[in-house]
């Protein structure tokens, strides 16, 4: 359970950070929507780069834990 919200963390962190930036710039320079849609997008592509970085590396460190390559 604790893999699956630190992954869901991840991802919506990714989100939440490119769209709070996106908002903040629109919000500053008056180019409503633009830049909130254009980091919302970075935003999730970032999130699902971070999901698969740590989705790669819990799966290494579980290989790792049970002794590399597994004879069935």
């Amino acid at each position: 359970m604790g893999i699956a919200f630190r992954l869901v963390t991840e991802l919506v962190a990714g989100v939440f950070v490119g769209a709070a930036i996106g908002w903040v710039l629109d919000s500053w320079l008056g180019t409503r929507p633009w830049f909130l849609l254009v980091f919302f997008f970075i935003g999730v592509a970032a999130g699902i780069l971070n999901v698969y970085r740590a989705a790669r590396q819990i799966t290494a460190a579980a290989e790792r834990d049970a002794g590399g390559d597994q004879q069935g």
